[in-house]
């Protein structure tokens, strides 16, 4: 006989939210303010550094930097390292590497914040992303957003400590999704402006092509050439040949292993740091890209929902190219957003601990590697070249496949539709 606990709430709210803490709006709260003080501290980290130290560069000067190239018409020189280089000298860093490999699209997007002190302008980039990343994750899956960014917490955490540009990429592609969930060819805007970052939505190409959407494919078109065409007037053609340079430079370096691989979360950057060499690592890489892509393929062919192909297309897209890091997983998130309902319909108790595990390994392997290395290595760092391994490419395809198993499976209990 079962008998009620004592204390228990004879109200079905408050049963709902003991039963599933992961549905409690306190895990919301606790997880915004958590983003809410680590913004802020870092906001106020960057406005007065330390005094004593030499000023350590994160990735958002280096979108400072390009954007001060800009006004000053030299932006062809951040494509170059060895020039580069130099800018970051004139903050006072030591010798950092920062180099830019962006479209010029993008130089259009962060020359406005170098008009601004380095606190301010950090704060209105990453804090607004970061909202606007919030409110497109809401609209996504309302009931499950708690539990959401408790799944890829880590990779919030290393975004906001970088000030990279992973809340702007996801919230693009949520928007993207959003109307993609609708039929709604509107979803070419913000995939267009995915020109800032193109190999993060290869995938969305692909379904496109697959399901005939020649609506939302012009538009993305129309808006990546518009966008290329402004950068080419406002920059000038020349900018294209110094990116098409800096890209072939970046390669080089990739191939010489000079990135922090750990930080990676590509089956490139995981063989490559298990000593494997670099056309063995990108071979490896070919094939994968290929299955993943090929997953979004079955899916479409399978007729499966809406929600979920563009679910497996956000995550697929995030194994396509080897240059791919731990802050571009808000991503991770929106694909989670869509398929969370059929999720929680399906998987076991035992099964939802593995989506968390293999969400923590990708999103919180270079984090804990970041951590360790500075134990290890103190101030000094670690010497450039070196491969610590890298393991977030792993927990990110793991993550796919038991994600495709799962949903191949009838649900045991209805999915509600939520968009």
């Amino acid at each position: 006989m079962r008998t009620a606990l004592a204390g228990a709430s004879d109200d079905p709210a408050v049963a709902r939210s003991v039963a599933d803490p992961i549905r409690s709006p306190l895990l919301q709260r606790v997880i915004f303010s958590l983003l809410f003080v680590l913004l802020v501290t870092k906001a106020i980290e960057l406005t007065w550094p330390p005094l004593g130290r030499i000023m350590v560069l994160i990735d958002f000067d280096a979108f400072l930097i390009a954007g001060r190239l800009v006004w000053r018409g030299e932006v062809e020189q951040a494509y170059h390292f060895t020039t580069l280089l130099l800018a970051q000298r004139t903050l006072g860093a030591p010798d950092t590497f920062l180099p830019w490999t962006y479209p010029p699209v993008f130089n259009l997007v962060v020359a406005p914040f170098a008009l601004l002190p380095r606190g301010l302008a950090y704060l209105l980039f990453t804090g607004g992303t970061l909202a606007a990343y919030l409110m497109v994750l809401r609209r996504l899956a309302p009931q499950h957003l708690g539990a959401l960014l408790a799944l890829v917490f880590p990779a919030l955490i290393v975004t906001i400590a970088c000030g990279q540009n992973g809340f702007l990429s996801g919230s693009l592609i949520g928007l993207a999704c959003l109307y993609l969930a609708r039929h709604d060819p509107r979803a070419g805007l913000p995939l267009g402006l995915m020109a800032i970052k193109p190999h993060l939505a290869v995938g969305f190409a692909l379904q496109a092509a697959m399901t005939r959407d020649w609506r939302t494919a012009l538009i993305a078109a129309g808006v990546a050439g518009a966008s290329a065409a402004l950068a080419t007037l406002v920059l000038g053609p020349s900018v294209w040949r110094a990116f098409l340079g800096g890209v072939a430079e970046a390669g080089a370096f990739l191939e010489q292993g000079l990135y922090p691989l750990f930080r990676m979360i590509s089956a490139y950057a995981v063989v490559r740091t298990l000593g494997a060499s670099a056309a063995v690592a990108m071979a490896v890489q070919a094939c994968v890209a290929f299955l993943a892509l090929g997953l979004v393929a079955l899916a479409i062919r399978r007729r499966m929902p809406t929600r979920q192909v563009i679910g497996l297309t956000a995550i697929a897209s995030l194994l396509v190219s080897p240059y791919a890091y731990d802050y571009d997983l808000p991503i991770l998130g929106v694909g989670l957003a869509l398929l969370a309902p059929d999720l929680m319909a399906r998987t076991t108790a035992r099964e939802r601990m593995a989506v968390f595990t293999l969400a923590w390994i990708a999103s919180g392997w270079g984090l804990a590697m970041t951590g360790a290395l500075r134990v290890w290595y103190g101030e000094e760092g670690l010497a450039l070249g070196a491969m610590p391994l890298s393991l977030a490419g792993v927990g990110l395809v793991g993550l796919l496949g038991l994600i495709w198993r799962v949903l191949q499976r009838p649900p045991a209990q209805a999915v509600p539709e939520m968009l």
